[in-house]
């Protein structure tokens, strides 16, 4: 199954491999002083370059990728 990024570099849309495919956590602190954690794709292209595609737990939850650390 091909999960699809947005390229910003050629403005189009890009369909990535899921075994090409890794999960990310952004975890920062907020000026309160709570944790905000975001969940992220990350894929590569075939000329090399990262693509980033933010979801919502429950899908990258759901995806069966390894984690980046």
């Amino acid at each position: 199954m091909a999960i699809e990024f947005y390229d910003v570099k050629e403005r189009t849309k890009v369909s990535i491999d899921e075994s090409n495919v890794t999960k990310k956590r952004y975890t920062r602190e907020t000026k309160a002083g709570k944790t905000q954690e975001r969940y992220a794709l990350r894929g590569k292209t075939s000329d090399g370059r990262n693509l980033t595609k933010f979801v919502s737990k429950a899908n990258w939850d759901a995806l069966d990728a390894p984690e980046e650390s």
